[in-house]
């Protein structure tokens, strides 16, 4: 019966794979060429009784179209292997792609991130591009402070009260302005500044802001703050040293250096022979601006730090060019494994 013989015919394609172009070649001409096999089916419809023809007629269809995909897909298996100049062994493992690397700012990014939240610190983010009020007068900068100069700042010329914002200190007057004290935030960001590009300087960096304000907070509590950091960052021996400064946004100010990690302190030509090395800028906030986020400075205290990212990790990784942090160059990439 010619169903029957159908039926046989299409399992038996089944338990066929051809593998090469001589067997794909092979079981066209079995199968499909003018003297094949399905063909010679076909010839025998015309015999098949009327009432059946539906049903056979869709059973040689599908007999068909499932013979002729197996020859195609082993036409094209052929033909790569032909590409390719070796048969393909699909058991084999495949080829792994590289994993990719880490940025080394975000890595350090992330260091830094995970030493404040130990302490109880929580992230906060504001806009890139900020009002005068929030990037310069609410921390105390005065109107005729060279900071506002064009030389430093990228002004916006459609709207000239906003700028790209020089320091991420306008996040902590969002903050302030936000919420009740006490509170703990740190806020990392891109920062903007209006100055040649060079090995040592760019004209937009990435900052890492500390705030702690509450009741009696003192010198002494950001003092200790630093020494933590420092030794979680650079190793316990790690020694610091503070130094008069003056910022508008803190009273009393001071600048923080750490021993040279190249050298431990001895002196070389990354400490400039000094054995200290600067890392940050500090100090006690001002109670001007704490009357400008409405915070009662009779009552609270409070102190600020900020670093630049591009600092911490040219200490880490030695690196002796800030421009490496921004060329997207994947030699430079590729030492900073996925794993850091």
């Amino acid at each position: 019966m010619l169903q029957e013989e159908i039926a046989g015919i299409a399992a038996e394609i089944e338990n066929i794979k051809p593998k090469d172009a001589e067997s794909a070649e092979k079981f066209r001409q079995n199968y499909l060429s003018k003297k094949g096999i399905i063909p010679a089916l076909f010839d025998r419809f015309k015999d098949v009784q009327p009432e059946d023809r539906k049903e056979i007629g869709r059973l040689l269809n599908i007999l068909k179209q499932r013979a002729e995909a197996i020859w195609k897909e082993a036409k094209e298996l052929s033909e790569n292997q032909v590409a390719q100049g070796e048969a393909i062994d699909f058991s084999a493992p495949g080829i792994p792609f590289p994993s990719g690397n880490r940025h080394p700012l975000s890595i350090v990014a992330d260091e830094i991130r995970e030493v404040f939240n130990r302490l109880g610190f929580t992230v906060a983010e504001g806009p890139e591009i900020e009002d005068d009020w929030h990037n310069f007068s609410a921390l105390n900068f005065p109107e005729e402070h060279p900071a506002r100069d064009m030389q430093d700042t990228f002004f916006i010329d459609q709207a000239p009260e906003m700028a790209l914002r020089t320091h991420t200190s306008s996040v902590q007057i969002r903050m302030m302005e936000r919420n009740k004290p006490p509170f703990r935030m740190i806020m990392p960001g891109r920062v903007y500044r209006n100055e040649a590009v060079s090995a040592r300087a760019h004209c937009f960096f990435h900052q890492v802001e500390a705030l702690y304000i509450d009741e009696n907070v003192s010198f002494a509590d950001l003092k200790q703050t630093l020494l933590h950091f420092a030794r979680e960052m650079f190793g316990t021996e790690t020694k610091i040293r503070l130094r008069p400064s003056y910022f508008p946004f803190t009273e009393p100010s001071a600048e923080m250096d750490i021993s040279c990690t190249v050298c431990s302190g001895k002196g070389c030509n990354i400490c400039k022979y000094s054995g200290w090395v600067e890392i940050l800028g500090c100090g006690m906030v001002h109670p001007n601006v704490l009357k400008n986020c409405n915070i009662d400075p009779e009552k609270f205290t409070g102190f600020a730090l900020g670093m630049g990212i591009e600092r911490i990790a040219i200490l880490k990784y030695q690196v002796k060019d800030l421009r490496f942090f921004s060329q997207n160059d994947l030699r430079f990439l590729k030492q900073f494994s996925i794993g850091k």
